[in-house]
C-alpha cells in the first residue's frame, strides 16, 4: 500500500532550496544507514535549528528494511515536533539508478528522489530522467538529476576506473576525455528543459568514498570555473554537490592508530565547500564523514576497553561524536543553522 510523504510529516526540497538560494547557504543532506546516525542527524539539526535532507541509498534501504525505515522517519519527525522545533525535513533517495527503484520510493513516502542516469549516454539519461520526473510530479514529489560522472562507487554506479586512467595519459588527450566526466555547462539548460528535473547534481571534481584525492599530491581543487559557467546558464536553479565529505585526518588517524588501514585519503576542504556555496551550490551531500567517525570511535573504544560488549556503550559514543560534527557543519560550513 502506497503512502504519501505528507502523512509522515515530510516536505519536498522546493522551499528549502528557494530560501537557500536567496540567502546563499546550503541545505545539508546527510546519508544514514542505522538508528544512531539518524538520531545524531536529527539531534544535531534540532540543536542548530537547521533544515535537513535525510538521504538513503538503495543499499541502505535494503539494510534497514523499507517498513522499518518508514517508522524510523515517522519517529524522527515526532521527536522534532516534541522539541517544538519547526524545521523542514525531506526524505531523499540517493543515486537511484532505475525507474522501478524511484517509483517504489515515491510510493513508500519519499518526498524526493534522485535518478542518476550519468552512466548512460546523454540522450538515454534524458529519457530515463524524464520518465521518473513524469511519475514523481504526478505525486508532487521532486526529482534530482545528474550530469557528469563522479569518481567512486555508489550502488553499482562506478566511474573510478575511468578517472584513474586520466592520470597516465597525455595532457591534450586528457582534456578531451575529461569533458565526458565533468558536467558540460553548455548542456545543462537543455537537460533541465527536456527532463523538468527540480535540481541538478553536477561533477566538478568531487568523488564518493574516502579516497577523493591522494594526500601525497598537490592540494585538490574543485573546478569552480565549470560551476560558474553552470550558474550563468541556471542562475536561480538548485545545484547539488555530491561526494563532499571532508575526510578529516583526525578520524582517519584514529582508525589507522587502532588497527585500520586507510592511507593517503583526503576530502574536500571546508574552504572549498564554502566557496562552492558562495558560487551557488545549495545542497551538499555528506556520507563518508559520518561513516569514518563511527568507525574511528568504535575502533578506539573497543581497543581501549577489550572487555566491553554492550553496543550501547560504543554506539552511544558514536552518536555523540556525530552530533558534534553535524552541528559544526551546519553552523560553520553550510550556514543552514538558525532556519
Amino acid at each position: 500500500m502506497s503512502i504519501n510523504y505528507k502523512k509522515l510529516g515530510l516536505v519536498t526540497t522546493q522551499e528549502m532550496f528557494k530560501k537557500a538560494l536567496k540567502k546563499n547557504f546550503a541545505i545539508p543532506a546527510y546519508n544514514f544507514s542505522n538508528m544512531e546516525q539518524l538520531q545524531a542527524i536529527i539531534q544535531g539539526c534540532i540543536e542548530t535549528n537547521s533544515p535537513v535532507i535525510l538521504q538513503v541509498s538503495s543499499s541502505a534501504i535494503k539494510y534497514i528494511n523499507p517498513i522499518l525505515l518508514r517508522q524510523m522517519i515517522f519517529g524522527a519527525i515526532k521527536i522534532i515536533k516534541k522539541n517544538k522545533i519547526k524545521i523542514p525535513i525531506a526524505l531523499h533517495l540517493d543515486h537511484g539508478n532505475t525507474f522501478e527503484l524511484c517509483k517504489s520510493c515515491i510510493d513508500n513516502g519519499f518526498s524526493s528522489v534522485m535518478i542518476d542516469g550519468s552512466f548512460l549516454s546523454y540522450e538515454k539519461n534524458i529519457f530515463l530522467t524524464k520518465k521518473v520526473v513524469k511519475y514523481a510530479h504526478s505525486k508532487n514529489v521532486v526529482v534530482e538529476g545528474e550530469l557528469g560522472a563522479l569518481a567512486g562507487i555508489e550502488n553499482n554506479i562506478n566511474h573510478t576506473h575511468f578517472h584513474n586512467k586520466l592520470r597516465d595519459i597525455p595532457e591534450k588527450r586528457k582534456i578531451k576525455i575529461e569533458k565526458n566526466f565533468y558536467t558540460q555547462p553548455e548542456k545543462v539548460k537543455n537537460f533541465i528543459s527536456k527532463t523538468r528535473v527540480d535540481s541538478l547534481a553536477i561533477a566538478i571534481g568531487t568523488s564518493h568514498g574516502v579516497y577523493k584525492f591522494k594526500t601525497d599530491k598537490n592540494t585538490p581543487s574543485l573546478r569552480f570555473d565549470i560551476l560558474q559557467k553552470i550558474k550563468k546558464q541556471l542562475p536561480n536553479f538548485p545545484i547539488v554537490l555530491h561526494g563532499a565529505s571532508s575526510i578529516e585526518s583526525k578520524y582517519v588517524n584514529i582508525i589507522n592508530q587502532y588497527g585500520g588501514d586507510i592511507k593517503n585519503s583526503a576530502g574536500i576542504s571546508e574552504n572549498q565547500l564554502r566557496k562552492a556555496i558562495k558560487n551557488g551550490i545549495c545542497k551538499i551531500n555528506i556520507d563518508s564523514d559520518l561513516r569514518l567517525t563511527m568507525t574511528a570511535i568504535i575502533r578506539k573504544t573497543l581497543t581501549e576497553n577489550p572487555k566491553e560488549f554492550d553496543p550501547r556503550k560504543y554506539l552511544g559514543l558514536c552518536r555523540e561524536e556525530l552530533i558534534k560534527i553535524i552541528k559544526y557543519k551546519n553552523k560553520k560550513i553550510f550556514g543552514s543553522a538558525g532556519w
